[in-house]
């Protein structure tokens, strides 16, 4: 194998990793006494459609906050391209507007139109004064005016978001996400409480975002066969533990975690489950 030296003057600018998120025994608590997550270890490729699928109060929320650096694991470490997340520090804070986050709740201001909400993922690349102002370019504006049409929703740019269908807002949450211009999407049950249909939309849209973007997706979901559905490796959350890691190739479920159970067993997991 040919080697190459090194000399003093080589530098970089940039360390490129196939792992774009890594997590190494992550541990975390709300109250210093209970664990919400317990020795989680993660690894998710760049450009990977990655689906975290548990029930009710497992840590799947607790995850994603970990990675948009909203909350400081206890112990263990987390790299988002080498960088740790944390809304404190500066260098993160640098790399904060690549991560598009949709919380449960969407975070859309109601009284705001649709193009007033996709427009505050803009925000980052302004200048302190047009912040401020919230005076945005011409070009920012068409741009929103474009993603927004990419999403389904052109002709209703000026409607206010209260007055959107469940399915209408969560389609504002994601425009206003691929406004940042991220190469990460963390998207807290973004299809919850929506039926089947408006669900694989939503999804869909997701899809070919990631793929023509190389956008790497993890998404919270309580659907099993969605997640399977979509997703490159689900990863399954219990008791703030992850049990299992599985993925689809072809026609086969593919353990890359040892679980020992069976694809009838993983399917029943949350079959059961009541929706949100």
């Amino acid at each position: 194998m040919k080697q190459i030296q090194m000399t003093k003057t080589t530098s970089f600018s940039l360390i490129n990793t196939k792992k774009i998120i890594q997590l190494n025994d992550i541990w975390t608590s709300y109250d210093s006494k209970n664990f919400a997550l317990e020795g989680i270890n993660m690894s998710i490729d760049r450009g990977a459609n990655y689906a975290i699928v548990g029930q009710s109060g497992s840590g799947k929320s607790t995850l994603l906050k970990l990675m948009n650096g909203m909350m400081i694991p206890s112990k263990g470490t987390i790299k988002i391209d080498y960088v740790t997340p944390n809304i404190k520090d500066k260098k993160f804070k640098k790399m904060m507007h690549t991560i598009g986050y949709i919380p449960q709740s969407l975070g859309l201001i109601k009284n705001s139109t649709v193009l007033e909400n996709v427009l505050i993922g803009a925000l980052p690349r302004l200048s302190t004064i047009q912040s401020m102002l919230k005076k945005f370019p011409e070009n920012e504006v068409q741009e929103a005016k474009k993603i927004i049409k990419q999403v389904g929703l052109e002709g209703k740019e000026d409607r206010k978001a209260y007055m959107l269908s469940g399915g209408e807002k969560r389609r504002v949450a994601i425009a206003r996400a691929f406004m940042q211009k991220p190469t990460i999407l963390l998207a807290d049950e973004i299809v919850s409480e929506l039926d089947h249909v408006t669900a694989r939309e939503i999804m869909d849209l997701i899809a070919d975002a990631q793929k023509r973007l190389n956008l790497t997706a993890i998404m919270v979901h309580h659907d099993m066969q969605l997640a399977l559905e979509y997703a490159n490796r689900v990863a399954v959350i219990k008791e703030g533990q992850k049990i299992l890691e599985i993925g689809v190739e072809g026609d086969t479920i593919v353990d890359f975690q040892t679980g020992d159970m069976t694809t009838d067993q993983i399917m029943e997991m949350y079959k059961d489950e009541p929706k949100k």
